[in-house]
């Protein structure tokens, strides 16, 4: 069984309510027909029925809800609730209203908020930044979490490296030059997502063009710095630092460059020392390797919400809202 049908199986034993609340494309509506087929998840579609009825065309979405907040009747509420939430930066009622019929990211967003919902997932027709920006204003940070960051899952074929070519990589999504608490921060959110997810140990790489100080640069000082700072911040962190990519998973060059290192050769978890070496290293692995990427999965939000790739399947959005169900069932 691949690693996704695992994470689909798990869904299944405790059934969360994901929102989709992109109504106005086509994969979400055959992506919820599978879903809805393979009993992952309880699935809410947010939109008007023109919309439904457009896209939606020829998928049997029977089983799914649909909700228009143009006429929804707990509308008037999650209004209310926006404004409660936004007092301070001095959102009206009729601002509130105009965001909520009109951005069904926010919509959704405080339908979780009020507890109507577990998770969403969006981003196949939106940008990370309209995906995120609402749940950072609504659902906001889980408790003691320094800040939100996000992985991809990777599933390669045929590899030998990593957790039988299981991967977290981070961070892809969001962090553009994290700093070395931030990067820490990060390496701890992204052990803890591993965890939750693949149910293996994390072996956390802080990733450098650097191994053990082989080269000398501010970029390299970061990654040495963020080592540390994980290191003293998380002890029960396995982690290490700085280390090149072949010295991270590969065990011969691990043994050649770091020897006593307790993750060379065997890292399940790859932080990236910025966002373009990460989301490059992401879509090269999932392009030349033909390996599973899903994500951008978010770490770090009170409820989980989920973003997409533009470029994303009918079957990617279906192992997104899976992997968001198994985080919503982690945050009961």
């Amino acid at each position: 069984m691949g690693f996704i049908d695992v994470i689909k199986e798990r869904a299944k034993a405790d059934k969360k309510t994901i929102i989709l609340p992109e109504s106005m494309d086509s994969r979400i509506y055959e992506a919820a027909e599978k879903i809805l087929k393979e009993d992952i998840a309880n699935i809410i579609i947010i939109g008007s029925p023109e919309e439904v009825a457009e896209h939606g065309k020829g998928y049997d979405i029977t089983g799914a809800t649909i909700i228009d907040p143009a006429t929804y009747e707990k509308t008037q509420e999650y209004i209310d609730l926006f404004v409660e939430l936004r007092k301070s930066k001095g959102l009206t009622e009729e601002e509130a209203r105009k965001i909520a019929l009109t951005d069904y990211t926010y919509y959704g967003c405080l339908m979780i908020k009020a507890g109507h919902a577990d998770g969403m997932v969006s981003g196949a027709c939106h940008s990370t930044a309209n995906t995120l920006r609402p749940c950072l204003q609504i659902i906001k940070t889980k408790p003691g979490v320094k800040l939100v960051s996000a992985f991809f899952l990777m599933v390669v074929p045929n590899c030998e490296f990593g957790e039988n070519g299981t991967f977290v990589f981070a961070d892809c999504g969001l962090e553009q030059n994290p700093d070395p608490e931030k990067l820490a921060a990060i390496a701890a959110s992204s052990a803890e997502s591993f965890e939750l997810l693949v149910q293996k140990d994390a072996k956390v790489a802080m990733l450098s063009h650097s191994t053990m100080g082989s080269a000398k640069h501010d970029d390299v000082t970061k990654v040495v710095e963020a080592t540390r700072i994980a290191k003293e911040t998380y002890p029960n962190l396995t982690v290490d630092g700085e280390l090149q990519l072949d010295a991270a998973i590969v065990p011969s060059v691990a043994a050649s460059k770091a020897p006593n290192s307790p993750v060379a050769g065997q890292a399940n978890v790859l932080v990236f020392p910025d966002l373009d070496a990460g989301n490059i290293g992401y879509k090269l692995v999932q392009r030349l390797a033909k390996a599973e990427a899903y994500g951008p999965v978010t770490q770090g939000i009170a409820k989980p919400v989920n973003d997409l790739s533009r470029g994303c399947s009918a079957d990617d959005i279906v192992g997104v809202v899976a992997i968001t169900a198994v985080q919503a069932q982690a945050q009961q």
